[in-house]
């Protein structure tokens, strides 16, 4: 039986299936955003994407650009609504000073892999990645048919 979904449980607005497939994620972290509140109504209407965004850390500061969020006709009647938005993260000095580090110093890329609720407040999943190359995508879906092969073997 499925019960229903409480407050407190997350879920998900938009997901970034393409990083995971480019990239070897190495690391996860929950970051905030600031958002404006046509965003917040868009978001909760599930009128967002992820798959062409990105991640940079400029003067001690971690934004979001190219994340597609799209105007709802309602509610951003009295505002001029800018949908790919640069966005700020909210992340404490730690996790900043540890993305600069990863970044800068190991040549690791910060892509975001999913936007959802966590009690009520819009959260962006980033994760510090390594590029994958052609091979290395090659031998992930070889390994995935392989996977799905040996199950439908299996089951019969």
């Amino acid at each position: 039986m499925n019960k229903p979904k409480t407050k407190s449980e997350s879920s998900t607005i938009a997901e970034n299936r393409r990083a995971r497939f480019d990239y070897f994620i190495e690391e996860r972290l929950e970051a905030g955003l600031s958002l404006e509140g046509w965003e917040v109504k868009s978001m909760r209407a599930g009128k967002a994407q992820i798959t062409e965004a990105h991640v940079f850390v400029r003067n001690g500061e971690a934004f979001v650009t190219g994340a597609h969020v799209s105007p709802l006709t309602t509610t951003s009647t009295h505002v001029h609504a800018n949908p790919t938005r640069t966005r700020k993260l909210l992340l404490n000095r730690g996790e900043i000073a540890h993305l600069i580090g990863a970044v800068e110093r190991k040549g690791y890329t910060i892509v975001p892999l999913e936007l959802y609720w966590s009690r009520g407040k819009a959260k962006l999943r980033i994760g510090l990645a390594k590029g994958k190359k052609q091979h290395d995508k090659r031998a992930t879906e070889k390994e995935r048919d392989w996977n799905r092969d040996k199950a439908r073997l299996l089951r019969g």
